[in-house]
């Protein structure tokens, strides 16, 4: 499994009315335009505005909502790697509220595991998954130290998995937080979706933290719910006889492969927390207006 990120934020402006051209251009000069302001204008400029049919590959659809933006791959790609945060074939991109009392981001990925086995799924047992993902993390500080990266611990379930047999979904969040975190901290959360289909597995990862997680559980079901596999891709088309299956089961999704990925760029979470204040998402205004919103809002 290769590894995502934990925490991190993204910002545009909201923007009703422009700076005069002068004033713009004013800005511009005391301002040099740099390589993630471009990313941030390229993101906006190219994001895909709901309602509206997003391809997930030659796998999926996803029927993205009306007050929802997606980021397509090529732009999403670049803002990652501006922003810190290593990407890998399984991104597809990033999705966005667009509404201005909304501040989380979600992933988009899809997995080509295989044909995972949800037979796990009748008898886990959610207190050995938690333990399977605390003993993950511990296991993986070790290499976040050595990226530079704070040591994590996992400390309760924020949901405790629930799977559909009849759809194919699973969704499970567990709370995780830096070592050594005061008891009151506002602590990342990852609320973790999950889409079975004939060849792997798309996921929607929303990330969040402990306070706001709750009101936006409702989000991050009914964007689970806009996916589906189109026909030939879906879990009921596997063809035991000629397809991959995963070398591992729906429980790996919860315990083990999680836990690789869990915290792993949790940096970048770290960077947007203290530089960035997470607002709303528009297309208005282009480098200048960004640069005037990034310079206010830092330190």
């Amino acid at each position: 499994m290769r590894h995502r990120w934990n925490r991190f934020a993204i910002a545009f402006v909201l923007l009703a009315a422009f700076a005069t051209a002068a004033q713009a251009k004013d800005e511009s000069a005391a301002a040099p335009e740099s390589p993630l302001d471009r990313a941030w204008e390229a993101a906006a400029q190219a994001m895909q505005h709901g309602p509206h049919d997003v391809a997930l590959r030659d796998q999926a659809r996803l029927k993205l909502p009306e007050g929802y933006g997606f980021i397509p791959l090529a732009q999403a790609s670049v803002l990652m790697q501006q922003m810190g945060n290593d990407v890998d074939e399984d991104f597809i991109g990033l999705i966005v509220p667009l509404a201005e009392e909304q501040d989380w981001l979600m992933t988009v990925d899809f997995d080509p595991a295989g044909h995972i086995s949800d037979e796990d799924a009748r008898n886990w047992n959610a207190d050995e998954l938690l333990q399977n993902l605390k003993d993950g993390t511990e296991a993986g500080n070790e290499r976040r130290v050595k990226l530079g990266i704070a040591p994590l611990e996992v400390t309760r379930w924020i949901e405790r998995p629930a799977y559909d047999s009849t759809t194919q979904r699973l969704v499970w969040s567990a709370e995780a937080r830096d070592k050594g975190a005061a008891a009151d901290s506002d602590n990342t959360v990852n609320y973790n979706t999950y889409v079975l289909g004939r060849e792997g597995y798309v996921s929607l990862d929303l990330i969040t933290t402990t306070s706001q997680v709750e009101a936006q559980k409702p989000a991050a079901k009914a964007l689970l719910s806009a996916v589906s596999f189109v026909e030939g891709k879906r879990y009921a088309d596997f063809d035991a006889s000629t397809d991959k299956v995963a070398a591992y089961g729906l429980a790996a999704l919860i315990g083990g492969v999680a836990a690789k990925k869990l915290g792993l760029l949790a940096m970048a979470g770290v960077f947007f927390a203290k530089f960035f204040k997470l607002i709303a998402v528009a297309v208005l205004g282009g480098a200048a207006a960004l640069r005037k919103f990034f310079t206010r809002n830092k330190a």
